[in-house]
């Protein structure tokens, strides 16, 4: 005696076949895009509210949708951290500038010989 199965059928087109790879590169070729919203209120009143969000999808499908947040994340691009070094440089040399013009508009503080 055979158990019916819970799960449906896998699609496979007729006279195809699918294994793995195949709908691996599926998926990052189309991409997939989950979403759900989680509320817990209790009278009227939120007490909680969790978003999710996933995308899967290869590199080239994200830029495409215009998704590329690694590309200026500095933990993940080496550019991004040399971008991020250079404006932290630039904004130091400023402050010193201004501190220096600004210690250059005041008397020279002497010391007293002792």
């Amino acid at each position: 005696m055979t158990m019916p199965s819970r799960l449906p059928d896998p699609y496979v087109p007729d006279g195809t076949s699918a294994n793995l790879a195949d709908i691996l590169e599926r998926v990052l070729d189309k991409g997939v895009v989950i979403a759900g919203d989680i509320r817990i209120n209790l009278l009227d009143i939120e007490l909680l509210t969790i978003k999710l969000r996933l995308v899967v999808a290869s590199v080239d499908k994200a830029k495409e949708m215009g998704i590329d947040w690694w590309e200026t994340d500095p933990a993940l691009s080496s550019g991004a951290r040399r971008r991020e070094l250079a404006e932290e440089n630039e904004q130091l040399k400023q402050r010193i500038a201004a501190l220096e013009a600004g210690s250059s508009d005041r008397p020279a503080e002497r010391e007293e010989p002792g």
